[in-house]
């Protein structure tokens, strides 16, 4: 399951670069270029969502079937493992978060970006008929 989590990270890894590129000051020229290429990877980001629901309900059945390590039920190796395993659900659980919220961002900045290039264009059209 760990090439999972790679793309994943890739996948959160990417959509934060671009939102950040998008929302940099200064990269007008680079901006458009980066627009387009923005809107024609959000249908296959999409993608992630279900694969973030995948992977949310994989952490819960393996959290549903692990054994219980309480008490002194267990030794101490045990317990480490035990411990492991939740930390890395835990991690897992803020990927999956991660991956969702840059979605949802890189969707609406990218949205904001273009209504705003659209009212520039409405304001140079209007001034140019004055």
């Amino acid at each position: 399951m760990a090439l999972e989590w790679v793309v994943l990270g890739y996948a959160a890894g990417a959509e934060a670069i671009m939102v950040l590129l998008l929302t940099i000051p200064g990269l007008d020229g680079l901006r458009r270029g980066l627009v387009a290429v923005t809107r024609n990877l959000l249908k296959p980001f999409l993608s992630v969502v279900p694969f973030c629901l995948f992977l949310l309900m994989d952490i819960y059945w393996k959290y549903e079937t692990r054994p219980s390590c309480e008490g002194d039920s267990c030794t101490p190796s045990e317990h480490l493992r035990h411990q492991k395993s939740i930390m890395k659900s835990q991690r897992n659980a803020l990927l999956i978060a991660a991956a969702l919220v840059f979605y949802w961002l890189l969707y609406s900045v990218t949205h904001l970006v273009v209504k705003i290039e659209q009212l520039n264009q409405r304001i140079e059209r209007l001034k140019n008929k004055d």
